[in-house]
């Protein structure tokens, strides 16, 4: 390469990689969990950072809304900091049906 040559890489179409159906619902059980438990955003962040893995309310706020993808990392995090295991975070929510419920 001559001098003052610059080096031209081809440049690739950024696009946002879709969360998917697992995603969308591991990020309402997050924010499920973490009102059940009567813990704000900052506060979950918080005891995320505690264990080891940095997080801001922000980046909680965006996992919640689905704007951020939940790699294993923060998972394993957010459920610790939840007090549950990361599987309570992947599965269904038990729903309670109408023939389920007791004393009605």
């Amino acid at each position: 390469m001559t001098a003052g040559c610059k080096l031209q890489l081809p440049v690739m179409a950024t696009r946002p990689v879709e969360i998917g159906p697992a995603g969308l619902h591991t990020a309402r059980a997050i924010e499920h969990l973490r009102l059940v438990r009567s813990l704000t955003q900052h506060q979950l962040a918080a005891r995320c950072t505690a264990l080891g893995r940095p997080m801001s309310n922000t980046a909680l706020s965006r996992i919640e809304r689905a704007h951020r993808r939940c790699d294993v990392d923060d998972l394993v995090a957010i459920a610790t900091a939840l007090g549950v295991p990361p599987m309570a975070l992947l599965l269904p929510l038990p729903s309670v049906s109408s023939n389920d419920r007791r004393g009605c």
